[in-house]
């Protein structure tokens, strides 16, 4: 099975990415988070990878660290989680917040994650509390990357890429947007304080 992958970034989509490796493209989906920290297109990327294999299908999911790569295969150890309600996961809180909301129960934090439940949310707490001490944390967030924080921030920084923003680009207005009107800010302030930050960029 596939493992890593160093290459060059040729695409960068919604929810995926494609890698040449010496004149091989590789789809690999990426959280939210790992897509917006990734290299720019044209420039080199090296990949943690898991490989998931269906009769349908043969899947590529990417990690920038091996906390994040830990977590997915903790999280799709889960009843009723799969690789792309992982990913999804692992979009919405950065590694370190959400160790510790599955490790203090905080379910409440859990289904801000867009996407997730309160059953899923309980679910993830009853299977994996006592487990999270097992991923290691070292090296979890990318060096110098932003962190996005805040259900209505990770809607933004999604609302932007489909708005046609490179996912740094994306992330970036949406961190300035949460330094000027608060990380719980209503989305509205939120997108129009980050517009603010692309135009004026």
């Amino acid at each position: 099975m596939i493992a890593s992958l160093e290459g060059v970034v040729l695409e960068k989509n919604l929810t995926d990415a494609i890698v040449d490796v010496r004149g091989v493209g590789y789809r690999v989906s990426l959280s939210l988070l790992s897509l917006a920290r990734l290299a720019e297109i044209g420039q080199s990327a090296r990949l943690r990878i898991r490989t998931v294999v269906r009769e349908d299908a043969f899947d590529l999911y990417g990690f920038l660290s091996r906390a994040e790569e830990e977590l997915f295969l903790l999280l799709t150890s889960v009843s009723h989680v799969g690789p792309k309600v992982a990913i999804n996961v692992l979009g919405g809180l950065e590694v370190e917040e959400l160790t510790k909301a599955i490790a203090t129960g905080d379910v409440v934090r859990l289904t801000k994650i867009h996407g997730v439940g309160k059953k899923t949310a309980e679910r993830l707490v009853l299977e994996l509390k006592d487990k999270m001490k097992l991923v290691s944390l070292e090296g979890a967030t990318s060096a110098g990357a932003p962190a996005v924080k805040g259900k209505n921030v990770i809607d933004l920084v999604s609302a932007l890429v489909n708005l046609g923003y490179k996912p740094a680009q994306a992330e970036g207005a949406a961190g300035v947007a949460a330094e000027r009107a608060g990380a719980e800010a209503p989305f509205e302030a939120l997108f129009r304080e980050a517009l603010k930050a692309l135009r004026s960029g």
